[in-house]
């Protein structure tokens, strides 16, 4: 099929979806894709416009589109180009070459297992970059090291491949995976703030390597997915790139871990949700998902921290109090009468 009949093939969204929501996404990615083009003497004025994206605002310093808009001009550019690498490699990949990058690890029993195989089968197709899955303690990273400048192409190399693979992860698990932080060997850009969009967490310029970190027992979750989800995937698979999912099967473990293991920086949602990159809202609905609330984990906790302490230790009940993230002494003694229907001293001393 031409790559004219492809592009009439395929429904493009109407002007109210590209154009709503909000403009995020830097205007310099797209200047490096039209970049690949120019390096193959190839004219990107269809693929600009099918994402209405027009001359002035790709010149425009500091100038952004939606995501939706993102994702046109990647999936046509990618077909025009016949590169899913869109020109960040020394060769091409062809286009369904991330397909089957993402299908030779679907029968993998976890996700752990599932990235290694992806991350060593990308060096097969692009050995100029190096991925892999390392572990730091309760840390994991997915790494990339360049073995040649890649020019100007390296934020759209850097942050097309990580956030490619950040979305098949979470699509392997079908659950978001949230974020620790990101970093990447190159100055930070005059449009850095648009880094908390794109990645979870902390950003941090000019590190020795390009990589995202994210929670280690995420590597653990079995794939989820089969052949008949993959093949529905790869009708449309660059939402991948740009939209996260909205479960997150750590979620209820990584809140419990927060306040049992800082009790006094979370409070409430509000600095829980601060802990976790996330907003208040955000948190309480995900927590929904999983079924659960933030009250009853806190309950949950704290309970278990304060008869620990009450057992175990000769501490006044205003320590054991603060040490279980309570704000005062009478807080306390008001919850553990409903917990166990005594005061924390009649129950220290049955």
């Amino acid at each position: 099929m031409s790559q004219a009949a492809l592009r009439r093939s395929t429904p493009l969204p109407d002007a109210a979806r590209l154009l709503g929501g909000p403009a995020l996404t830097p205007m310099a990615l797209i200047r490096a894709m039209v970049l690949a083009y120019e390096a193959r003497g190839m004219d990107p004025s269809d693929a600009l416009e099918q994402a209405q994206i027009t001359p002035a605002q790709l010149k425009k310093p500091g100038a952004s589109i939606t995501a939706t808009q993102m994702e046109v001009i990647s999936g046509a550019a990618m077909r025009e180009l016949d590169d899913e690498g869109l020109g960040c490699f020394a060769r091409p990949l062809p286009w369904g070459s991330y397909g089957l990058l993402a299908r030779a690890s679907l029968s993998s029993p976890a996700l752990g297992v599932a990235l290694k195989r992806w991350c060593r089968h990308h060096g097969l197709l692009a050995p100029d970059a190096t991925l892999t899955v390392e572990v730091n303690g309760e840390v994991a990273s997915i790494a990339m090291r360049l073995h040649r400048d890649p020019g100007p192409m390296a934020e759209l190399c850097a942050v097309s491949l990580l956030r490619n693979i950040h979305g098949l992860a979470s699509w392997y698990v079908d659950s978001r995976v949230a974020l620790l932080g990101a970093q990447f060997a190159y100055a930070a850009p005059r449009h850095a703030e648009a880094y908390a969009v794109l990645f979870d967490g902390p950003t941090r310029f000019d590190a020795d390597h390009a990589a995202i970190h994210f929670d280690a027992r995420y590597l653990s979750l079995p794939v989820r997915r089969n052949e008949a989800a993959m093949n529905q995937l790869l009708q449309r698979a660059l939402p991948l790139t740009v939209r996260s999912f909205r479960r997150d099967r750590l979620l209820v473990q990584r809140v419990r871990q927060l306040l049992a293991s800082r009790p006094q920086d979370a409070h409430n949602a509000n600095d829980l949700a601060a802990l976790l990159n996330t907003s208040p809202r955000t948190l309480h609905r995900q927590l929904k998902d999983e079924g659960a609330s933030l009250q009853s984990l806190k309950d949950e906790v704290r309970r278990q921290l304060a008869t620990e302490l009450l057992l175990r230790s000769h501490k006044p009940i205003k320590q054991v109090a603060e040490a279980a993230g309570f704000l005062n002494e009478k807080s306390f003694i008001r919850a553990f009468k409903g917990w166990t229907g005594q005061s924390p001293g009649e129950w220290r001393g049955q």
